[in-house]
């Protein structure tokens, strides 16, 4: 089974799918690596150590394409990748296919497969293919970096010569991976940290990194079977808005983290709690991607107020830490394609649970249960 591996299209993104390390483990396991030339250059891994890895270098975009029986990437694929991936190929990247349907059927229209990595289920035995968790891990820990160095004010408590600077308030909407490292990040530099989760059990862990949880009085537990946020009722979403403001308002630093898988990111911060901010006060939307958290964000861009809040909504934060993005990206891969694989080749069981929920397309066929069901619909 050869793994062909390209070069990343979409602007700004510096990771690579697999990196030279993991090359050397597949080769070991007898697997054929492709890699594009240049794919890693990024993340500053160049086509010398891959070939010293073991992995042959494809020069030609539309040959590795054609040659590889399993195409792995990060970014969802363009149309111009879609229309190299040859019939009976299967595609290993992230995919976002409950808010991208149309990607879905142009895979399968070429007969090909096509496994999600944002669809990774939250088991025990899925962790250690989660690149959701991995890629998270690296996003919350750079957003408080560009926090600190687009804010105006210093993180830490100093007390100096010239008297006594407070420590910078920072508070982080959404306690799972992200936000979590977001707030031992933001401790770790010295600010005071509060942060905001729907999940009940989210408290516990908050405070166990030193940071105050903001409590806000809510009917139910919006945690999912699957250990995801859920969409709140429109009562607990006025109760929750009415405890934020006041909470945004006092904030030099507000990173916001919320997801809701398939959905548009759900709004936390609205243009009134940032016309509440003070001057100089920033916003860090990692949910910019998936529509924001707030409703100032533009995805990409870094845009300031009238009122002088900096609300940036970079894309691209793992990708700013591309090397360890990248190796933490790869061995995820390398346990997902050990778990699909049979003697080298893949084997796509319906009934293990993995597969189950991360098989989107099989042979031109669209199998997820609840994208069928919307294909199925649609063509009704």
């Amino acid at each position: 089974m050869r793994i062909a591996v390209p070069r990343e299209v979409t602007a700004r993104e510096t990771r690579v799918a697999i990196t030279p390390d993991s090359v050397a483990r597949l080769v070991a396991r007898h697997f054929h690596v492709s890699v594009q030339s240049g794919a890693g250059v990024g993340a500053c891994c160049d086509d010398a150590v891959y070939e010293a890895a073991g992995a042959r270098i494809e020069p030609d975009a539309p040959a590795l394409w054609q040659a590889g029986d399993v195409i792995v990437k990060v970014r969802p694929p363009t149309d111009e990748e879609i229309a190299m991936l040859r019939p009976g190929a299967t595609l290993v990247s992230l995919l976002y296919p409950l808010s991208d349907v149309d990607r879905v059927r142009a895979i399968a229209e070429r007969g090909a497969t096509a496994i999600a990595n944002d669809l990774v289920p939250r088991t025990t035995v899925a962790q250690m293919m989660d690149v959701l968790t991995s890629q998270a891990t690296v996003a919350g820990y750079r957003a408080v970096l560009v926090a600190a160095e687009a804010s105006p004010r210093l993180f830490p408590l100093l007390m100096t010569a010239a008297g006594t600077i407070s420590p910078a308030r920072v508070l982080v909407l959404g306690a799972g991976v992200a936000g979590l490292q977001a707030i031992a990040t933001a401790r770790r530099l010295g600010a005071m940290v509060e942060a905001f989760d729907v999940r009940r059990i989210a408290r516990e862990q908050v405070e166990s990194l030193g940071a105050r949880f903001i409590e806000v009085p809510q009917s139910e537990d919006a945690q999912t079977a699957g250990g995801y946020a859920k969409e709140v009722s429109d009562k607990d979403k006025a109760a929750q808005a009415a405890v934020l403001l006041e909470a945004v308002s006092r904030a030099d630093a507000v990173i916001t983290t919320a997801l809701i898988p398939g959905k548009r990111a759900p709004v936390l911060v609205t243009d009134e709690m940032v016309r509440a901010m003070r001057p100089g006060s920033v916003v860090i939307d990692l949910a910019a991607e998936q529509g924001g958290n707030c409703t100032m964000t533009r995805a990409g861009q870094r845009r300031r107020t009238d009122d002088g809040v900096l609300v940036i909504g970079d894309t691209n934060l793992a990708s700013q830490v591309a090397i360890h993005a990248s190796q933490m990206y790869a061995r995820n891969m390398e346990r997902l394609l050990a778990h699909l694989t049979r003697d080298r080749a893949l084997a796509l069981d319906p009934s293990d649970e993995i597969v189950r929920a991360m098989l989107v397309v099989h042979d031109g066929r669209i199998v997820h249960e609840h994208l069928a069901s919307i294909t199925t619909k649609a063509a009704a």
